[in-house]
């Protein structure tokens, strides 16, 4: 995955292959390493979101329950 990648960059470049697919803008040669590509982002994204999901969760419960 690249150094830095943010969300937001993946769901572009996510959107930008999956656009390429639909309106058949990809050679067969390209097509593998296109769907590879978006497998990553993908994942990235997915991960990104349960993380982010789990500290906002965290942060959330430490309002709620200041002692702990």
């Amino acid at each position: 995955m690249e150094e830095k990648l943010t969300y937001e960059a993946a769901k572009s470049e996510l959107t930008a292959i999956s656009k390429e697919i639909e309106n058949e803008e990809i050679s067969v040669d390209e097509l593998a390493s296109k769907v590879k590509r978006a497998s990553e982002l993908i994942e990235f994204c997915q991960t990104k979101l349960k993380n982010t999901e789990a500290e906002v969760n965290k942060i959330i419960s430490r309002m709620e329950n200041p002692e702990n």
